[in-house]
């Protein structure tokens, strides 16, 4: 199964770094928030992944081609350019890097990787860390037979947008702009979906995918929640990051590989 991550946005609230770099290549203990993503996934026995580029996006290219000279002990003879790997310690990871523009939404950048996907999917942001079990997540999904499964989480601060949620069948019936009160649930990405997703984007490049592809699909009573109540957390902000670089060197509550 092939993981999706949204990785092309600008990170504007985090221009101390992003200026220089794209926002999931801004590192956490001294490695990018994006490698720490993949390797939450990884551990659960994920290892394909397919990432949509954009702003700044031979960053990541560049991150990825040299990688396994970055992991490994390396003899090279000057004379003729030739090198030597020794003591490789790569992942076992195949990754697919699509441009899919600067300035193309979230919707219409899934959009352009559905050539890449043969089935169920999972997709994600590459902004977001939790220790949300990818393996749960994907029986649940299977569970009830809906096109998607958004991953809902309750959030620590009220800046973002909610979902309104059916008790019992865990249907997203709506999305709110603002919270009405700290019993709020929101969007926290981690998502599955059918490859029958794909009919509710269409090729317009300002396509939003919280917007009209999420609304159509709660509409017809194809989305549901799967409530997660540990932790998670994205990286909007220098002030997310310095938070993350804490947890990174006392627990890491997403380090779920040795």
């Amino acid at each position: 199964m092939k993981i999706v991550i949204l990785a092309g946005g600008l990170g504007s609230r985090l221009s101390e770094e992003t200026t220089l770099k794209p926002k999931p290549m801004v590192e956490i203990g001294g490695r990018p928030i994006l490698w720490h993503i993949m390797k939450h996934y990884a551990a659960c026995g994920f290892n394909e992944f397919v990432i949509c580029l954009g702003y700044k996006g031979y960053y990541i290219k560049e991150y990825f081609s040299n990688y396994m000279l970055h992991q490994s002990d390396v003899t090279i003879n000057l004379k003729d350019s030739s090198f030597e790997i020794h003591n490789t310690q790569t992942e076992d990871w195949k990754v697919t890097l699509v441009d899919t523009g600067p300035n193309t939404m979230t919707g219409a950048r899934v959009k352009l990787i559905e050539k890449y996907i043969d089935g169920t999917f999972m997709l994600t942001y590459g902004d977001g860390l939790s220790d949300v079990n990818a393996n749960e997540l994907l029986k649940y999904h299977r569970s009830h037979g809906k096109i998607g499964t958004l991953t809902a989480i309750q959030p620590s601060e009220a800046r973002f947008g909610i979902l309104d949620l059916c008790d019992d069948s865990h249907l997203i019936k709506k999305f709110t702009e603002k919270p009405k009160d700290e019993n709020t649930w929101i969007n926290g990405g981690f998502f599955v979906f059918e490859k029958e997703f794909f009919k509710y984007l269409d090729g317009d490049l300002n396509l939003i995918l919280e917007r009209s592809p999420f609304e159509k699909l709660s509409a017809k009573e194809e989305f549901v929640s799967y409530r997660h109540k540990g932790f998670w957390k994205c990286m909007d902000t220098l002030r997310d990051k310095e938070d993350l670089e804490k947890l990174w060197g006392t627990s890491a509550p997403w380090k779920n590989w040795k």
